[in-house]
Order: C-alpha cells, then sequence, then structure tokens
C-alpha cells in the first residue's frame, strides 16, 4: 500500500493486549489491521493461568460470558514444599465465583484464537505469518512498518509482541532483554478427568483452584504454579534463569523433579501431558519497565511494555496486558492528532489504574532476592510441622525450645530479622 493508504491503526501482535486493542478501535469506528507473527492467533501460546475478569470487563460488559474460559477460581492455595513433605494453606471464598466471578483458569490457544476472532468481528483485519522487519519512519515519526517486501502504513503503530519485543528494541525504547529482566517460565499442559480433578482439589464442577508453591527450584529463586481446568491441568515453575545457568541447572530436570515431589505426584497422576513449553515473563515489575512507553506515532503495550506483577502469591500478567491495551485504544480514539497518542495513553494508564497498579507493587520483586526463602524457610516451616504432628509415644522437647532448635539449624536470629526487614521494606 502506498503512504496515502494508511489505517488509523496497525498493531503487532494478537495477544491479550493486541486484540483487546484491536477490538475497541474497530467497534468504535476505527480502521485497524493485526500482523501476527505466528501461522495462526494462538498457534505461540500453548498453555495458560489465570485471567481476572474485570479487564474482559472493561473491553465490553459481559463479554468474558462468551470467552472459552476453563473454572472459576474460587480456591487459592499456598504450598510451601520440603524435600519429602509439604504444607499448605487452602483459602476457599465462595465470593469469587459470585455473580461476576472474580477470575477463571484459561488455556491461552484457545483464548487468544477466540478473542482475535472477537476484534475480528468488530471490522479488525487479522493478518497471520506475517514478520515485521523494520518500522517505517518519516522526520522522526514511525508511520508504518514493513514487512519483507510489503510496506503498510498507519496514523499510529502498536506494539503488543511479547516480552521481548523487536519493535521496542527498534523504536530505541528498550535495550535487548537480559537475563535480570525476566523469568523463565516452563508450563505443561496434562489432561485429566474432570472427576479427579474435582475430588483431588475439593472442587464442584464449574469451580477451580490456583496453586502457588515454594521450595521446588532448588534454592533458585523462583515458584511454581498449578491451575484447574476443565479436563486438564496447567502445571509449571518460574525462575531465574541467571541463577540457573550459575548453578548449572537444567529446566527439564527442575522441572521433572518439581512433578515427581510426593506432594504433586497424586494430583497429577494418570494425567497425559499433552503440552509443553518455556517462554519468558517479565519479573521486576515497574523497575523492569522502560522509560517510556511511547514515540511519535509508536506506542507499547502489553509485555511489550513490561507490564507484570508477581508477588509470589498473586501473579498478574493477562488482566494488564489487556487494560493496557483498552488505554492504547481509548487514546486514539480521543487523539486529535498523531503526536497526541503518547500522552494520552500515559493518561489513559493511569485512569485505569494499570501504573498505580505497578507502582503499588514496585518493590515487591526485592522479596525474591531473600536466597533463602526458597530451600531453608520451606524446609525449616516443614520440619516444624513434622515435630508438631509426630506422635511416638515419647515426650517431646518444650515446644518454644524445640522450634527455636529447628529454626537455628536453617537460620540464626540475625538473618531471620535481616530477611525479615528486607521483606517489611520490599512491600
Amino acid at each position: 500500500m502506498s503512504s496515502d493508504e494508511k489505517f488509523d491503526a496497525i498493531v503487532i501482535g494478537a495477544g491479550p493486549a493486541g486484540s483487546a486493542c484491536a477490538y475497541v478501535l474497530a467497534r468504535e469506528g476505527r480502521s485497524v489491521l493485526v500482523v501476527e507473527r505466528g501461522g495462526s492467533v494462538g498457534s505461540k501460546n500453548v498453555t495458560g493461568g489465570r485471567l481476572y475478569t474485570y479487564a474482559l470487563e472493561m473491553v465490553e460488559p459481559d463479554l468474558y460470558k462468551r470467552a472459552p474460559l476453563q473454572r472459576k477460581v474460587v480456591r487459592e492455595q499456598i504450598m510451601m514444599l520440603g524435600s519429602t513433605n509439604a504444607m499448605t494453606v487452602d483459602y476457599v471464598d465462595y465470593d469469587y465465583g459470585g455473580e461476576v466471578p472474580q477470575s477463571y483458569s484459561v488455556l491461552r490457544a484457545a483464548f487468544d484464537e477466540w478473542f482475535a476472532g472477537e476484534a475480528e468481528l468488530q471490522g479488525a483485519m487479522m493478518a497471520t505469518g506475517i514478520l515485521v522487519d523494520e518500522l517505517i519512519e518519516e522526520n522522526g515519526k514511525i508511520v508504518g512498518i514493513k514487512a519483507g517486501e510489503d510496506e503498510m502504513y498507519a496514523e499510529v503503530v502498536i506494539a503488543a509482541d511479547g516480552v521481548n519485543s523487536f519493535i521496542a528494541q527498534k523504536a530505541g525504547l528498550r535495550p535487548d532483554i537480559t537475563a535480570n529482566l525476566v523469568g523463565v517460565g516452563v508450563k505443561e499442559i496434562i489432561e485429566l478427568p474432570d472427576n479427579l480433578i474435582e475430588a483431588r482439589f475439593n472442587l464442584n464442577h464449574d469451580e477451580g483452584a490456583a496453586r502457588v508453591a515454594i521450595g521446588c527450584t532448588e534454592g533458585i529463586s523462583g515458584g511454581a504454579f498449578l491451575y484447574t481446568n476443565r479436563g486438564s491441568l496447567s502445571l509449571g515453575i518460574v525462575f531465574n534463569p541467571e541463577q540457573a545457568a550459575q548453578n548449572g541447572k537444567r529446566i527439564q530436570e527442575i522441572m521433572q523433579d518439581f512433578k515427581m515431589h510426593p506432594a504433586i505426584a497424586p494430583l497429577i497422576s494418570g494425567g497425559t501431558t499433552v503440552e509443553y513449553a518455556a517462554h519468558l515473563v517479565p519479573e521486576l515489575g515497574l523497575s523492569g519497565m522502560p522509560k517510556v512507553l511511547y514515540r511519535d506515532g509508536l506506542v507499547i503495550i502489553g509485555d511489550a511494555a513490561g507490564f507484570g506483577i508477581n508477588t509470589g502469591l498473586i501473579i498478574r500478567g493477562m488482566d494488564l496486558a489487556i487494560v493496557s491495551g483498552v488505554a492504547a485504544a481509548r487514546a486514539v480514539i480521543k487523539a486529535t492528532e498523531a503526536s497526541a497518542v503518547g500522552p494520552l495513553y500515559m493518561q489513559e494508564l493511569e485512569n485505569l489504574m494499570v501504573m498505580p497498579s505497578q507502582r503499588f507493587f514496585a518493590g515487591w520483586h526485592h522479596i525474591f532476592e531473600i536466597n533463602r526463602l526458597f530451600a531453608a524457610y520451606p524446609q525449616m516451616v516443614n520440619e516444624m510441622m513434622n515435630f508438631m504432628f509426630t506422635v511416638n509415644g515419647s515426650v517431646p522437647e518444650k515446644i518454644p525450645r524445640a522450634l527455636y532448635s529447628i529454626m537455628k539449624k536453617y537460620v540464626s536470629m540475625g538473618q531471620l530479622a535481616a530477611d525479615g526487614w528486607k521483606g517489611f521494606k520490599s512491600i
């Protein structure tokens, strides 16, 4: 196409952020082209996690009812793994599955395909199997993209091309990703009959559980997750790649050891792994984001912008990606000229609570710098639980003294105080 023939917006990437942006723009009558590198939308996303429904409600009320969501999450579980034992905290709140359930487990391949289809129904144009090679720039303004020999033009280009965003790098908004900025996520989908899932996790037919675990990454900073789906489980670990390389740990070995743990193996027993993949995830929250999220004619959204929250207990990414896509669409709609889109986008990120959320959790990633959190403390807690519940006919040592003796095996009072202070400062 010529520079005189242009779209209102070109969106690069058809993940949740890109599809949300395209949906809103197309619904409001804007001409939108979505360019996706995968041969089909969702083909590069093999597993999933959790989606908080408020984000879809921002795109359109009741949109979640049409989405291919899995189970509404009513059980929040925290697991601390020892070598052969585990302590699990199980919190259940049936209000989470109320009139508009707070969150659902989701499989990204199916969800991404559906969401892109919904954007198409609104009028967006989808082009799959296209790799963007270059940005087209005129007088300091981004005016389009180049894919092979093809050039496509737009009033604004919206980069939603993931955590290792080639477009953000080409635009000079961020350098190449380094190991300290991301975590490596290894995920599997394990097929399992619904009746076994519901029995093993104490669920009714449409209810789900979300579990996080620590003590499963062989002392490396990181943790695990497990989400119940319809007919399957999403199981995975996320850990620091730099530490794993330094310790000589192979990704597949860490994952296999986790699956074989005596507290995990019974949950997946009889299941069949049908999908497996590894990918990068934003880990540092606000401090890992580019300092600037736009240029004249370009904005970056979703993982490309580094939006993500990981407190160890709360893991958020998809909802922030979707809301950032909505923010970008609203900015384009409000702008009277292309140069105004960037500042308006930043204002919308404030209005929709994306940036306030990033700032609120800005220091939480420092908790993961406490190395004892990933080995010593889980082992210590489990040994204390073993002492509390072991009955063998003998008279045990007085409880305070016994617990103190166990603690000293793993951490000194000074180390405990230092870790507690670091954790307090982080939050």
